[in-house]
């Protein structure tokens, strides 16, 4: 029994009937490299027998009574591993949008919490005999990157690995739930110590503060700030209906542009995006005269790796200026706001968010988050950020599961109330995949922001004096050759990328 940290806590308490905690990834695989023959028991069986003795798929939340404290992780003595791996099809021809509304409508359901928070749906029909991997997992499980670790334990590094030597002491299950009566118990011992906590942690984030304040004084840079970005159609209350896109550029197109403008991957990626949203708001004549503001979620991990709890994440806001025109400019703008975001995160410290979170209570917290869902406040105050810009590193060698070639694997993470869009980028393989993620009433054009992203670096690319970018391909369909050249300006407008 292992109780949930704040952090991890509180994307419980986030979570309301419209505000889904989850995050996804769609996953491309090749099944022609599977030896003798692609078959959805044979997918099924490999998969359930690596997460069965993966402590973390067969642990279920229990609730301390009057929620006299967080939840906590116990086993599920019920787990049932067919519950969980579902076998699923698209629709004819099973290409690109076929399989986007598939994973909006799995994301627009929440996880059941009497059972281990996560699913997995194996789905057939893709164009050119593909198939992907669609998974679930509830945010108070994973971040970002220890999501991605933990995915690759279901990888191989070829198609036929030797067989994974079996634990001589496989992980016991207690058959039994915790009584209330223990749940209570521990609770009160912990909260017996807050008091005592609260104190030393306001200490040391005043100090914190003060050191942000002479950080910003030096005037090298500024973070941008909640609550100051423009309200436009983004920025609204959401419902529980997901949409779901995707796109694909070619990596070495976005270090060509670092090199010659000597900022950072990250920064190339943010003004990809800015680049995108500028002709999506544009489209709908509501470009404003401010800039953007998206939150960029930070690992903590290196910081913190001594800490528990599966999230260890902090995060920065960042200014995205949509109003300017000149794409060169725009990178310029955003890596002197990224420089002095840095500077102020790490002048607060990694652990303050990790820290502050272990005091959230949680009735108040649920309560004043179903309230603000079903008030719709979101829509009555100036919005805190316009989006959620994530950046997951990922392998650039090739995965196997069950024998069947990843192709690629597109990262999809929560919208927020007031801010109905997520994008996650993760590498693979030299390209860079893009998963988008919107409330499907308050961004309703979302495939039209998913092709903007590759005409967006073309127009940097461009713009920087470089040669024209690669030609990427959405899978499915996507082969596993080089990408080619674009032979011309004309060829570089905007154009589908399924």
């Amino acid at each position: 029994m292992e109780q949930l940290t704040g952090l991890d806590a509180t994307f419980l308490y986030l979570e309301t009937s419209s505000l889904h905690m989850h995050v996804s990834m769609a996953a491309i695989f090749d099944p022609s490299t599977v030896p003798g023959q692609y078959s959805f028991d044979k997918m099924r069986d490999l998969v359930s027998s690596r997460l069965e003795l993966a402590p973390i798929f067969r642990r279920r939340l229990v609730e301390v009574p009057f929620r006299l404290g967080h939840p906590y992780w116990v086993d599920d003595p019920t787990f049932d591993i067919e519950y969980h791996i579902r076998h699923s099809a698209l629709p004819a021809p099973g290409g690109v949008d076929e399989l986007a509304r598939f994973v909006g409508d799995v994301c627009s359901r929440q996880l059941d919490r009497a059972k281990p928070l996560w699913e997995m749906y194996i789905v057939e029909g893709l164009h050119g005999n593909q198939i992907a991997v669609v998974t679930k997992i509830h945010h108070c499980t994973i971040d970002g990157v220890s999501g991605a670790e933990l995915l690759s334990q279901l990888f191989d590094l070829e198609p036929e690995p030797p067989p994974r030597p079996t634990p001589d002491n496989p992980p016991s299950v207690d058959e039994h739930l915790p009584s209330e009566l223990k749940l209570v118990a521990q609770s009160l011992g912990t909260r017996l110590v807050r008091p005592v906590g609260m104190t030393k942690l306001a200490w040391r984030t005043g100090r914190a503060l003060l050191d942000v304040k002479r950080v910003r004084a030096r005037g090298s840079g500024h973070a941008a700030l909640p609550l100051t970005t423009p309200r436009t159609s983004l920025n609204a209350s959401i419902t529980p209906h997901r949409r779901v896109a995707f796109s694909s550029i070619a990596l070495e197109d976005a270090k060509r542009v670092r090199r010659a403008c000597d900022t950072t991957l990250n920064d190339v990626v943010l003004a990809v995006c800015t680049g995108a949203l500028r002709r999506y708001l544009l489209d709908g004549d509501e470009l404003p005269d401010d800039p953007l503001v998206a939150t960029v979620p930070v690992s903590t991990a290196p910081t913190v790796a001594n800490q528990r709890g599966a999230n260890k994440v902090s995060a920065m806001f960042v200014a995205l200026p949509c109003q300017i025109e000149d794409p060169v400019e725009r990178l310029r703008v955003i890596r002197e706001g990224t420089k002095g975001a840095k500077e102020e995160h790490n002048a607060l410290g990694a652990d303050v968010l990790l820290n502050w979170a272990e005091h959230a209570t949680p009735n108040v917290f649920s309560t004043a988050a179903r309230a603000y869902t079903r008030l719709k406040l979101a829509d009555h105050h100036r919005p805190i950020h316009s989006l959620v810009i994530s950046n997951v590193p990922g392998p650039d060698f090739p995965l196997y599961l069950s024998g069947a070639e990843l192709v690629a694997g597109f990262p999809l993470g929560p919208v927020m109330d007031g801010a109905g869009l997520n994008i996650t980028v993760m590498s693979y393989r030299g390209i860079l995949n893009w998963g988008l993620m919107a409330c499907a009433e308050t961004v309703p054009r979302l495939s039209d922001l998913a092709l903007y992203i590759p005409a967006a670096l073309d127009e940097l690319t461009a713009a920087a004096g470089l040669g024209p970018a690669l030609r990427v391909g959405v899978a499915p369909g996507r082969t596993r050759s080089a990408p080619h050249r674009r032979a011309g300006a004309a060829e570089r407008a905007p154009q589908p990328t399924g």
